[in-house]
């Protein structure tokens, strides 16, 4: 049985238990056995063993893991401090820097955000290596509409920034009456470009935590 370390463990249980959720683990038994993917299988659920369900203040939704060699450690747009720094999480800090004035410099692992209640989440939870969107179709999307699903029964409001075509396609679980949605194209370089840049979504996320009367995010690391 999964043990998140949290209340995670509650909230999931039927999900964990669903028949999508057995055909993933199969599916993912012989790929850990057949192939190189990323992240270790240890690591696929670090966002939800970080980021306690009841914690969360803001969603920052990715699409699939960084699928390369000692990239992806089970949060979206992070690698492990000394790991080079991935395209999209450099200009995720070209935005930040320009939104707040906040400079990361060479700090590479994002942990820090996910302690303060910044989920850290992709729309599928593994990849095959050097092949993006490689495991969409086995079930990984399914599973994170659920989890979209149960974030969106919370009651105190939570901001979702969805960066890219796969993570604003879960807008349609968010009660945006309710929650609050942020929403550009993705911080890849093939996209950034796009929208991305000038989003100002750190600042704005903030502001939204203060109005409504919760701490807002510190993005220095």
């Amino acid at each position: 049985m999964l043990d998140f370390g949290n209340d995670w463990n509650i909230v999931l249980k039927d999900l964990i238990n669903s028949e999508n959720y057995k055909k993933i683990r199969e599916f993912l038994k012989t790929e850990y056995f057949t192939r190189e993917i990323y992240p270790p299988m240890q690591e696929i659920f670090n966002a939800f063993k970080l980021t306690p369900y009841s914690d969360v203040k803001a969603v920052i939704l990715g699409q699939d893991p960084y699928h390369e060699p000692n990239e992806a450690h089970g949060l979206c747009f992070s690698v492990r401090q000394g790991v080079k720094m991935p395209p999209s999480l450099a200009n995720i800090y070209k935005e930040l820097k320009t939104d707040l004035g906040v400079d990361n410099g060479t700090k590479t692992d994002l942990t820090a955000w996910a302690k303060q209640g910044v989920l850290l989440l992709n729309t599928t939870l593994t990849v095959r290596r050097g092949q993006a969107n490689s495991h969409k179709n086995c079930g990984w999307t399914e599973f994170t509409d659920e989890v979209i699903k149960l974030l969106n029964k919370r009651e105190k409001p939570i901001v979702f920034i969805l960066w890219g075509q796969n993570a604003r396609s879960k807008k349609a679980f968010i009660d945006t009456e309710k929650h609050f949605v942020l929403e550009s194209a993705h911080p890849s370089p093939l996209s950034a470009f796009n929208g991305f840049f000038g989003c100002k979504h750190f600042s704005k996320t903030n502001d939204f935590l203060i109005k409504t009367n919760q701490t807002p995010i510190n993005w220095q690391l």
